[in-house]
């Protein structure tokens, strides 16, 4: 797959927070995904105590959710932990990854805020850039705004709103469990993010392709798939 090539990784912290505001500026915040037919989730692992990390890029089809293509690549994260500034500790790596792809995906959903960020230009809306691809961000956790809770219904989902404007969406994806905070990565409308969101759950709090993601950063895929396919018979 290939990916466009915006900027340099090797720059300060305010270097980084400059380019978060100029890259926002081109961030296309509509678009519809209507029939896709590939969906790709990225997460990266935590890194261990040399500072090396695993990201993966994990390729499903659609709609039978099923693993088509899976790319890792393992090194060093060199840029510091900085809150709002994941995206350049992270990216390189996770665009390595994506780079070995064989299949191009039609959609991308990432394990992070998009628009919902501070500056506007969070992992989901910086890595969209690079892919220049409809992409969602999907985040455990409220980076920034504020927003009333959900209803308890899969699929219930309410407005982040920051500083009056509407950043994102808490959505409920399983009864019982806490909403996940979806937000515009690249190329596609809020609504249709929550909708694909919403889409690729199945049974977990997280969408599938990040989930798996996740999985294949730690080097679980395999098993989690062998279980899967254990209960099936």
């Amino acid at each position: 797959m290939r990916i466009n090539r915006l900027h340099g990784w090797q720059v300060s912290i305010a270097e980084a927070k400059a380019l978060q505001l100029e890259l926002a500026v081109q961030v296309i915040k509509t678009g519809e995904v209507a029939a896709p037919r590939f969906i790709a989730g990225a997460d990266i692992s935590r890194p261990d105590a040399a500072g090396i990390a695993t990201a993966a890029m994990v390729v499903l089809s659609y709609p039978e959710l099923k693993v088509v293509e899976t790319q890792v690549v393992r090194d060093k994260l060199d840029f510091p932990y900085v809150p709002g500034l994941l995206s350049f500790r992270e990216s390189p790596l996770v665009l390595a990854a994506s780079e070995k792809l064989v299949i191009t995906p039609d959609l991308f959903i990432v394990d992070g805020h998009g628009y919902a960020h501070p500056r506007r230009m969070g992992y989901a809306c910086h890595l969209g850039l690079f892919w220049d691809t409809p992409t969602i961000g999907c985040a455990k956790s409220l980076l920034c705004g504020r927003y009333e809770m959900p209803g308890d219904e899969p699929g219930s989902h309410t407005e982040i709103v920051d500083k009056g404007e509407v950043i994102g969406a808490a959505l409920r994806t399983k009864t019982g469990v806490k909403p996940i905070f979806v937000s515009i990565g690249h190329k596609i409308s809020l609504e249709n993010a929550v909708y694909w969101a919403m889409k690729c759950c199945r049974g977990y709090r997280v969408p599938e392709p990040t989930r798996l993601a996740h999985l294949a950063a730690a080097g679980n895929l395999e098993e989690d798939m062998a279980v899967s396919a254990s209960h099936r018979l």
